[in-house]
């Protein structure tokens, strides 16, 4: 893995780390208020260090994650893992709200079919009523 000592942009170094798919969809993040640096709400263009404390959320599942290394490059997810390490607090929390949201969806059951032309005018009717 060829890194870099220096500082490294905000979402260049969560798109390298693969938290987000693509530099842009990072940038978005660190810009709508999704990713926090050391406590504080950030640009993209910030720069990270390694030893800084971030704050990821992605959707319902938040990481809390120490920079341990820089890379410019984006690499295999085995040495994209190696970049930061994530508090044991973090992978608790996300453990338990894995299992809430299977325990959530057991009760959810899917329709045994798809609707009807009958069914399919009940909903048209239901949803076009007026309160």
């Amino acid at each position: 893995m060829r890194e870099c000592n220096d500082k490294i942009r905000m979402d260049k170094w969560l798109w390298a780390a693969r938290f987000f798919k693509t530099r842009s969809r990072a940038a978005q993040a660190v810009n709508g208020g999704k990713v926090h640096l050391n406590g504080n709400r950030v640009k993209a263009a910030r720069a990270v260090t390694v030893g800084d404390d971030l704050v990821i959320s992605r959707g319902n599942v938040e990481f809390r994650v120490k920079v341990l290394a820089l890379s410019l490059y984006r690499r295999p997810a085995v040495e994209a893992r190696l970049l930061y390490e994530e508090s044991d607090e973090s992978i608790l929390a996300r453990e338990e709200q894995r299992d809430l949201r299977k325990m959530f969806n057991m009760s959810h059951s899917a329709p045994a079919k798809r609707p009807g032309k009958r069914d399919r005018r009940k909903i048209k009717e239901f949803i076009r009523k007026k309160i």
